[in-house]
């Protein structure tokens, strides 16, 4: 698995897509600390990848998807949340919970990509 860059990871364009997505639809939120707290697990998902793949090595690379796949984990709950409070209604909430099961589907993915290599490399 060659990359050069990690832009051109379609996971990290996507996580890309769904951390802009965040920030605009809890932008009005007046819950502020639910606010920063959504926006930053979105962040960490896209930043995570980014930095793994600047890692030396494909463990240090799998320990970030590691990492971005359990900020998609809370960016999931707190989805929900955001819908037992109302702060999303059901339509919104179905959107952007299937673009961020996508994106860890992805990651895992990824994750079983980067086992391999380890696997093959030793």
């Amino acid at each position: 698995m060659v990359v050069v860059k990690f832009e051109d990871l379609l996971v990290w364009q996507k996580s890309r897509i769904f951390c802009t997505s965040i920030y605009a639809n809890f932008s009005v939120c007046r819950d502020y600390s639910f606010r920063d707290q959504i926006q930053r697990a979105a962040v960490s998902i896209m930043n995570n990848i980014a930095e793994g793949h600047a890692r030396s090595s494909d463990k240090e690379f799998r320990n970030y998807l590691y990492i971005a796949n359990g900020s998609a984990s809370e960016v999931r709950s707190m989805l929900y949340l955001s819908l037992d409070l109302k702060y999303v209604n059901d339509n919104l909430f179905n959107e952007l919970n299937n673009q961020v099961n996508e994106i860890s589907k992805m990651i895992s993915g990824l994750i079983s990509r980067v086992n391999e290599n380890i696997k093959a490399n030793g």
